[in-house]
């Protein structure tokens, strides 16, 4: 009957075969070794062209940086740059935000009533963060839009005229105010309130209208239609009518001067910091304008709108822009 060998032994003589049989086993583990880590592309070449073999052709992808602009951040679907548009809960049925470069379209309701609460929730939003403003209408003067913009409701943003009174009430010439040590007295003045809100959407008091001195230190491009010079016009087409009214092309002349001449425009380099223009358009398609799509039944200018849209569209498609328009 055959006799396995114990362990011992098989482990004995396993050690003996590798100590005598070191070397050769070395060796082939190197040349192995070798032969695995060198590259293929270097097969049928001359030694002196091979690459070495710790080299390799592999480049790790960097992600593209995102403009960085206060009251924006990337969205988390696609990363494209978002903005506020005032209303958070909007901002959670239309995927988060608003996406710079394109449009929102509000129907306007009976009394516009809602459809202008919503436009002026836009224009608030970009005064709270910080962002240039470009208002436009047929009936209602710009300004007098701004008037009527909501109070926020924050913690982290002072007015002018209340950074004013705290200065006034620290100073040390002033007999009503505080005294402190003499050694704090030639100290630099450090500005404790910021001067925009870094928050990503914000609430308003309806009841309460903004401090004037907020609005006034916002940057507003106004359009007033009755005051706006409606020189410029569109080219006529082969039927001899022009497809647009001259109040529609005189704006997306003057909004498009507006995008140029601000560094808006995102195909041309820009040498300051970026910001966001923030467009409001009110009671668009209505007969103030020009288009008579809703008074006649064969208009004149019956895809006025649409052209205006489109090409609306295109401009803000490249550039650091956004618009509602009701």
């Amino acid at each position: 009957m055959f006799e396995f060998p114990n362990q011992q032994f098989v482990v004995n003589q396993c050690y003996v075969f590798i100590s005598r049989n070191r070397s050769l086993l070395l060796s082939k583990i190197r040349s192995l070794n070798e032969s695995m880590a060198a590259p293929r592309r270097s097969v049928g070449k001359p030694i002196a062209d091979r690459l070495p073999c710790n080299t390799t052709s592999f480049q790790k992808k960097s992600r593209s940086k995102l403009v960085s602009i206060p009251g924006t951040r990337p969205s988390v679907q696609n990363g494209q740059l978002i903005v506020s548009t005032g209303v958070t809960s909007l901002d959670y049925v239309i995927g988060g935000g608003l996406a710079v470069g394109t449009l929102l379209l509000i129907e306007e309701d009976r009394y516009d009533s809602y459809s202008r609460m919503l436009l002026k929730y836009f224009l608030a939003e970009g005064v709270v963060c910080g962002h240039e403003l470009y208002v436009a209408s047929a009936l209602d003067h710009p300004n007098d839009i701004l008037q009527e913009l909501p109070a926020p409701i924050l913690d982290d943003i002072a007015s002018p005229k209340t950074m004013e009174e705290q200065t006034k009430s620290c100073d040390p010439e002033n007999q009503d105010g505080m005294k402190i040590a003499w050694r704090y007295q030639h100290l630099p003045k450090v500005q404790t309130a910021l001067a925009s809100s870094s928050r990503f959407g914000h609430y308003y008091d309806v009841s309460k209208t903004m401090d004037p001195e907020i609005c006034q230190a916002a940057r507003c491009h106004g359009f007033y239609l009755p005051e706006h010079s409606t020189a410029v016009t569109s080219a006529p087409t082969a039927t001899g009518q022009s497809p647009m009214p001259e109040a529609y092309s005189s704006l997306l002349n003057n909004l498009q001067e507006v995008i140029h001449r601000e560094g808006f425009d995102g195909s041309v380099p820009q040498t300051k910091s970026r910001n966001i223009l923030r467009i409001g358009l009110h009671s668009l398609g209505s007969a103030l304008w020009g288009d008579d799509l809703c008074c006649r039944e064969n208009p004149r200018h019956g895809h006025a709108l649409t052209t205006f849209l489109y090409g609306l569209r295109s401009m803000l498609r490249s550039s650091l822009s956004v618009a509602v328009v009701t």
